[in-house]
């Protein structure tokens, strides 16, 4: 039996009481560009030096949240706030937000990938490389052939880490010096400047204080919804269904299209969840839904593994690789799409919750 939601906040139907209105959008927006305004003060403050430091890197994940979530916010609401101004904000926004992500996915793509070839190779610190043709230190072998193929499976790893670190360092230090100029840019600056006007007038039309939110954010959770029916959650409800490696030994260098939807589900969701805290008024990101939240969860860990499969794939496209390292290549990019699958399963034991839960 459906249980009645009593908080006026809920943007799904059946609660009780007044709902918010624009006024609450226009107290969330505040707040997030005053969010934006102090994580910038703390990245100048910080210092931004040719690798940066952990303070001006915190700094750089709060301009991006704050950022994503007035831009998402400006596409939620857009009908209650000026057309002309959203517009103009909203590919600045992401702009910002994308520029600073970079250096981060980098960095983090590359000790995923590490880490996945320390547990692929069997060991507990990456093997040194060796030019012999078993890895360094292996015991001798008494059967043969399985010492054989760990030896060599370990010295490929060591030979492809130097290699993904040498490619994903050399695209972090880019994406750095790449934030550092858009964040010293007349763009980036015109930006900052309308954000500080947003920490005290928000554009608001003339009907929006009248206005509930949460029709808009019931909008917003239905086109989330309508894109999940899309979703293969049948096959996804079987752990190990092998469906995420369809297309592995394809040649093409494109992303795998079938993990398009997923991603565009990750966006919907984000959308969603932005929308419940805007909905909440100006406190909003206290509002945490856990489902939600492992559900967001889950696809994050589903990009992260398949765009770390799609740089082992590329790596292993280097001309004059050993065939060891374009083996151990091959090994890891099977790994990372079998987290992709594994990604998958969790959404969709946590989306089966969550359905659930508010049926």
């Amino acid at each position: 039996m459906a249980q009645q939601h009593l908080d006026p906040t809920d943007p799904r139907p059946g609660h009780v009481g007044p709902g918010p209105t624009g006024d609450a959008l226009a107290g969330y927006l505040r707040t997030q560009a005053t969010e934006f305004l102090r994580a910038l003060r703390l990245h100048r403050e910080t210092g931004a030096g040719a690798h940066g430091t952990e303070g001006s890197a915190e700094a750089a994940r709060a301009l991006r949240r704050s950022a994503r979530r007035v831009s998402a916010s400006l596409h939620t609401f857009q009908s209650l706030l000026d057309t002309d101004w959203c517009e103009a904000m909203r590919p600045e926004l992401a702009w910002v937000s994308g520029t600073l992500a970079m250096e981060h996915a980098y960095t983090a793509r590359l000790e995923r990938l590490l880490t996945a070839l320390h547990r692929l190779s069997g060991s507990t610190a990456f093997p040194a490389r060796t030019s012999a043709g078993v890895g360094a230190g292996a015991p001798p072998s008494k059967a043969g052939a399985p010492t054989q193929e760990r030896g060599n499976l370990t010295v490929g790893a060591a030979k492809a880490g130097a290699l993904l670190d040498r490619q994903l360092t050399l695209a972090r230090t880019r994406a750095h010096s790449t934030a550092l100029q858009a964040l010293g840019s007349s763009r980036f600056h015109a930006i900052a400047d309308k954000v500080a006007v947003l920490a005290s007038e928000v554009p608001l039309t003339g009907t929006a204080t009248g206005t509930d939110l949460r029709p808009l954010a019931t909008a917003a959770e239905d086109r989330l919804r309508d894109a999940v029916t899309t979703l293969p959650l049948v096959t996804a409800g079987s752990p190990y269904n092998a469906a995420a490696l369809i297309h592995g030994l394809s040649p093409d260098t494109v992303p795998h299209p079938q993990d398009a939807p997923w991603h565009q589900v990750r966006l919907l969701l984000r959308l969603h969840r932005y929308a419940r805290e805007a909905v909440s008024g100006p406190k909003g990101n206290a509002v945490v839904d856990l489902r939600l939240l492992s559900a967001g969860q889950a696809l994050n860990r589903h990009r992260d593994a398949s765009e770390a499969a799609a740089a082992a794939a590329q790596a292993a496209r280097t001309p004059r690789i050993a065939p060891a390292t374009a083996y151990a290549l091959g090994v890891l990019h099977a790994d990372q799409r079998h987290e992709v699958e594994a990604a998958r399963f969790a959404f969709q034991q946590a989306w089966q919750t969550e359905t659930v839960g508010a049926s």
